[in-house]
């Protein structure tokens, strides 16, 4: 479940061989995590083999967990930040508690995945696009764009999670396209049309069960869905913004070593591993995390449209900003 409870509120040159001839050694690193739980056991078990460190993970949601890390300070046990949204990372940035990445990890992935200063890394990737039932709705009834969703036809025909930490990016990226106004009005006519749930999960199941013909969810969780069901059994499709829309929006999943972190060097190589060549296959062939390695070269899931195919808008991670603005308007709306 990714129920949003906080709003105040990721070696170049390191190679998986140069990973696995490391020394071990007696040392823990403590990884504050809002990835899914099986994503950082397959993780964290691979980092353990290749160098000798033990890693222990405390989960939580991603702004609980950038919550309790402002709160915690300089006196934070964490030693890594691994997320599924920048925004959290911005925000963690803005306050001073990250150590910039090594500049040889950062060289692994394309720079606008990544923190304009350096002190975060991007990851993973994924996208946002509305499943769809066709026994309810026809593709050629979909919006050209996402503002359309508040428009009086998609009245009660439209599912979506306000609540769920992976709408609030969404709504940054409207108020970063369109401003605050514009951004606002939209939540209204959403809240005037739409069917709430409680995260993305419960809104795609509903959209496959045929309980509403659409809703706004992340790509990896009708994949998720498809994968528990079968392609046999699900009724609902994918269906992506074209054009740039800013309903196309890219996620970045990202990690940062937290300045605080008594462990500096393990943590770094902790970030090298992450966007290894290995660690992104691993990633890249599950069946558990549909998203997108960023490390050049490495196909995700072949479930997965082309990457290159996809139409985001101009909004990169940093500029995202840190969702404190869109927190606030999810609340003026009364969606929160």
């Amino acid at each position: 479940m990714k129920r949003l409870i906080a709003l105040s509120i990721l070696v170049a040159g390191l190679g998986a061989t140069e990973l696995a001839n490391a020394p071990a050694q007696a040392e823990t690193l403590t990884l504050y995590s809002a990835q899914h739980s099986q994503v950082d056991s397959m993780l964290t078990a691979e980092f353990t083999k290749q160098t000798g460190i033990t890693v222990q993970v405390r989960e939580g949601e991603g702004p609980d967990i950038a919550a309790q890390i402002l709160q915690e300070g300089a006196d934070s046990p964490a030693d890594v930040f691994f997320t599924e949204n920048s925004p959290e990372l911005n925000l963690l940035d803005e306050k001073g508690l990250l150590a910039p990445v090594d500049l040889a990890t950062l060289k692994q992935v394309p720079a606008q995945y990544s923190a304009a200063d350096g002190n975060w890394l991007g990851v993973l990737a994924r996208e946002n696009v509305l499943a769809y039932n066709p026994a309810l709705i026809k593709e050629s009834a979909l919006p050209a764009s996402l503002l359309d969703l508040a428009k009086p036809e998609w009245k009660g025909k439209i599912g979506f999670a306000p609540s769920d930490a992976d709408f609030l990016p969404l709504v940054s990226a409207v108020i970063k396209q369109y401003g605050k106004t514009a951004a606002l009005a939209w939540l209204n006519g959403l809240k005037a049309n739409g069917i709430v749930y409680q995260d993305d999960e419960g809104a795609v199941a509903a959209v496959a069960r045929g309980s509403v013909a659409a809703a706004i969810i992340n790509n990896y969780y009708w994949y998720r869905l498809d994968t528990d069901l079968g392609p046999a059994k699900i009724d609902s499709k994918v269906y992506h913004f074209k054009d740039g829309d800013v309903g196309g929006l890219i996620n970045i999943s990202g990690a940062a070593v937290l300045k605080s972190s008594k462990h500096q060097a393990a943590a770094q190589k902790f970030l090298a591993f992450l966007v290894s060549e290995k660690a992104q296959q691993i990633l890249g062939q599950s069946d558990i995390d549909y998203e997108y390695p960023l490390r050049p070269g490495v196909p995700p899931n072949a479930k997965l449209t082309p990457f290159k195919d996809l139409a985001p808008p101009a909004i990169n991670a940093s500029q995202l900003g840190d969702d404190q603005d869109a927190g606030a308007l999810l609340q003026q709306a009364g969606l929160i």
